[in-house]
């Protein structure tokens, strides 16, 4: 279905901000268009179907992480239920809702697609703007309130992070301003590369556990910041709130800040950095290497990593038989890996404790990074802390320390095919997602996903429509879809999105419309470059 405002500019006004009229009361005001019969379909694939390597000449030896899918008991015609991304600006810098009457129009038009609710963001840089524990949650009641009254349900992120710098970031919200101050005081709060760059999207794990905040430590900000949302939305935590989504590191994903677009620090496909040289990652460092009885792998990460972006056999450290597979690079990688897992376990220890009895789920996201995946060390996901190689499962870890805390597991890029990648890059998302899959049923974990880039094409949601499926690995149980905006309004892809969510009711053993079925070049900031002289979109909401 189409949908098609009677009016364009009637519910744009700031200052009418209350008595929205909900789906069932105004649902003549919206008129919907008819919807033509696709012109070529597509059936949804089970992954294990069509299986694609970039390289046809890699040997056999080199196709790492093939795992087979084995049996499994949940039914692959099971219900997934989709969520909608709200903007990144719902919530203005003045901590009030952006646009409020189209973002009522825009709910009861989701619902009317029959979309189970939305996701959005509760940013630490606008809610605790004003000094610590000075909590300003007044534009989010009242979003929470207009979720309810159109009988949508919500995910809420508790995003630490700030907004701005990365991949799909259209606003910039920084973190509050206190902590900036001190951030000022100390650049050692925040991750640093080895050339000594700063990164202020996250604090920096390494400080954890030390009072840095104003005579707080971060867990002990995060962990006050999370029970303040409880407080102020406990009526809804269950029903309207059906689950909070742990931020653990930058874009809200458990992992280091090692591929950083803003100022063009770092461009698709690079390697990235370690994200290991501020004082406090250092110190731990030291202790590490003393404690095994080796004090030169103490003094700082490797040498011969390469910079942001550079290919692995570009570098020492991630070519073929780089030292990554040496006793030293063991050492290194899981070190950095482990402390990137204790710091999501701290953290969702105290998402556990606040949130047990609410009958509110748990999710943590984790990132898809599946550029140089065919390749023997993944060099991309062990610069972000996943230590995941020929030899290794980096994700198992992750999945076990999930479902000791009661977790779902969230994980993106649930919409690409390797097909789509460039050959150079060595990607495999399909890949990826089929070990991670795997993983999470392994340990018995929960599996959502979300895709990592803007689809409204066919193809991208058949291959959510596949991965979505119990028989190879472990199905979602709920999928997020990127994002709300005013591409996603017009009419082919809101009757593409219509279909998808149906079939996604049934299970994913329906047909869908096949509109992008080419090679289409979906990747990490390539789409973007091709379409910004054409594509200058103004979100509705």
């Amino acid at each position: 279905m189409a949908l098609t405002p009677c009016s364009s500019t009637s519910f744009i006004n700031k200052k009418e901000r209350k008595n929205y009229r909900t789906h069932d009361d105004i649902s003549s005001m919206i008129c919907f268009a008819k919807i033509n019969p696709p012109s070529c379909n597509l059936k949804a694939k089970s992954s294990n179907q069509e299986v694609q390597f970039l390289n046809p000449n890699m040997e056999e030896k080199e196709k790492f992480h093939m795992l087979t899918s084995g049996t499994h008991s949940n039914n692959s015609s099971t219900k997934v239920p989709v969520f909608v991304m709200l903007p990144l600006d719902t919530i203005s810098i003045g901590g009030n809702m952006n646009k409020p009457r189209a973002m009522n129009a825009s709910l009861m038009a989701l619902k009317s697609a029959g979309v189970e609710g939305v996701m959005v963001d509760c940013w630490w840089g606008l809610v605790e703007k004003d000094g610590p524990l000075k909590y300003n949650w007044e534009g989010y009641d009242e979003l929470v309130k207009m979720v309810q009254a159109n009988g949508l349900k919500l995910q809420v992120v508790m995003s630490f992070h700030q907004c701005g710098g990365n991949v799909g970031d259209s606003c910039s919200i920084p973190l509050p301003p206190w902590v900036l101050e001190e951030i000022s005081k100390n650049p050692d709060l925040v991750y640093t590369d080895r050339s000594g760059r700063r990164n202020p999207e996250y604090i920096s794990l390494g400080c954890d556990q030390l009072p840095v905040l104003r005579g707080r430590t971060p867990i002990q900000v995060y962990t006050d910041y999370m029970r303040s949302f409880r407080e102020r939305f406990k009526n809804y935590l269950g029903d309207v709130i059906v689950e909070i989504q742990v931020g653990m590191g930058p874009c809200g994903e458990l992992r280091y800040p090692s591929y950083p677009e803003s100022n063009g620090t770092w461009r698709f496909p690079g390697i990235g950095e370690f994200q290991c040289y501020d004082k406090y990652m250092k110190a731990s460092l030291a202790a590490s290497a003393d404690a095994m009885g080796n004090e030169s792998w103490g003094r700082g990460g490797p040498h011969d990593s390469g910079q942001y972006n550079q290919f692995p056999e570009e570098t020492g450290f991630f070519k073929k038989d780089g030292t990554w597979n040496s006793e030293y690079g063991q050492f290194f990688l899981e070190w950095y890996s482990r402390k990137l897992l204790e710091h999501g376990d701290n953290i969702l220890a105290s998402a556990e404790g606040i949130f047990k009895g609410t009958s509110c789920k748990l999710s943590g996201k984790v990132a898809g990074i599946h550029w140089h995946y065919n390749t023997r060390s993944h060099a991309a996901e062990l610069t972000a802390g996943y230590y995941n190689t020929r030899n290794k499962d980096g994700y198992l870890p992750i999945a076990r320390m999930f479902v000791k805390r009661g977790v779902v597991f969230n994980f993106t890029c649930m919409e690409m095919r390797d097909g789509e990648q460039p050959h150079s890059a060595n990607c495999s998302p399909e890949g990826l997602v089929r070990q991670v899959k795997n993983a999470t049923r392994n340990v018995g974990v929960e599996l959502a996903g979300e895709n990592a880039l803007e689809r409204y094409d066919g193809g991208g949601y058949a291959q959510v429509l596949s991965t979505s499926r119990a028989d190879s690995g472990n199905g979602l149980s709920a999928f997020t879809y990127l994002r709300l905006n005013k591409r996603l309004f017009e009419p082919e892809n809101w009757r593409n999105l219509v279909e998808f969510v149906k079939n996604m009711s049934e299970g994913g053993n329906t047909r869908l419309p096949e509109c992008d079925s080419s090679r289409t070049d979906l990747y990490v900031r390539f789409v973007k470059q091709s379409r910004a002289k054409k594509n200058a979109e103004v979100a509705v909401v």
